[in-house]
């Protein structure tokens, strides 16, 4: 239970950061959002594994590094969390946010972006996280955050920068529930992820999974 309790409260806070400053339009945004990860993964990598996003978590268990039995209950604490985090968000400014690709992006771009640099997350969290030969290394959680900087910064313009489908589900249920959106994009947001996750997984066979 406390793995589960701590994918919940870190996701929470992960979808609030991006909440506050996504809907408030904080100019340094993709590093905030980075930044959190990172304290968010040293908060909970050690009990439960810091992962605090459904394509992440699929990722780890085609590795083998999740019990089959632990995939449900992560996937549900941590969308549990974000609906809670988006709420949070939304409870603080008065106002909702909504992840969504830019005007001008089709919907293959935008996908191709969410599922690129989710790949490259969930690539970054094996090599660092899972490997023997980097055990017990001090860095993981500062590369898996500047991993997201990165993403958020190179790719958000572009797809809405999700690379997460816990984040988009809080952020686009609040918004249809609060706001005047709906949830005409979220099926991006989970196709796109979830296919960058298992591509990750399988590059990751490939490097050798010593």
């Amino acid at each position: 239970m406390r793995r589960y309790l701590t994918e919940f409260i870190g996701t929470l806070f992960f979808v609030l950061t991006i909440g506050l400053v996504v809907t408030t339009r904080h100019p340094e945004a993709p590093l905030a959002i980075g930044a959190a990860l990172m304290v968010l993964v040293y908060f909970g990598g050690s009990v439960s594994g810091g992962h605090y996003n459904p394509a992440v978590s699929f990722a780890l268990f085609l590795r083998g590094k999740l019990p089959g039995g632990d995939l449900v209950p992560y996937l549900l604490a941590q969308l549990l969390g974000a609906v809670v985090g988006g709420f949070l968000s939304y409870m603080i400014l008065d106002r909702t946010f909504a992840l969504a690709p830019a005007a001008s992006t089709t919907t293959a771009t935008a996908l191709l972006v969410e599922a690129l640099y989710t790949c490259l997350l969930a690539l970054v969290v094996l090599n660092c996280a899972t490997r023997e030969t980097t055990r017990g290394n001090s860095y993981f959680g500062l590369a898996i955050g500047f991993t997201i900087f990165i993403a958020a910064d190179a790719g958000g313009p572009i797809s809405g920068g999700a690379f997460n489908p816990a984040v988009a589900t809080g952020s686009l249920v609040i918004n249809a529930l609060y706001g005047a959106g709906d949830l005409g994009h979220l099926w991006l947001y989970l196709v796109g992820p979830f296919a960058g996750g298992a591509l990750a997984a399988l590059i990751f066979k490939l490097q050798g999974e010593n």
